[in-house]
């Protein structure tokens, strides 16, 4: 699985300085962060809908759908500030063996 992000975020770094008229990607890194960062909001709201919706019918389709739409802006995101799926992925790893709790405890102090 890690290979998708991994190609995903080569594809997403050679399109951020691509033609902004043929690149949706760069037509994003073109509009700036806070383009960027409506449509995160924008594919996070989209999610939500989609899990309630998911809940009532039993449908996940369209929650998978969203889903991908809300990683991969958020890994535009994460490309405009330099970052990476790996520095997610790192993160998650390291919070292996720990408890949500405590790990959700450790940030308030």
């Amino acid at each position: 699985m890690s290979d998708i992000l991994e190609n995903l975020t080569r594809v997403l770094e050679a399109r951020k300085t691509a033609d902004p008229e043929t690149s949706y990607v760069a037509s994003l890194h073109a509009k700036g962060l806070n383009k960027i960062l409506e449509k995160v909001g924008e594919e996070c709201t989209e999610t939500l809908l989609a899990a309630k919706d998911a809940e009532h019918s039993g449908d996940t389709q369209a929650l998978i759908s969203e889903t991908a739409d809300l990683w991969f802006h958020s890994m535009v995101m994460l490309s405009r500030l330099g970052l990476s799926s790996a520095n997610v992925l790192n993160e998650l790893d390291s919070r292996f063996d720990l408890s949500g709790l405590d790990e959700k405890a450790s940030r308030s102090e």
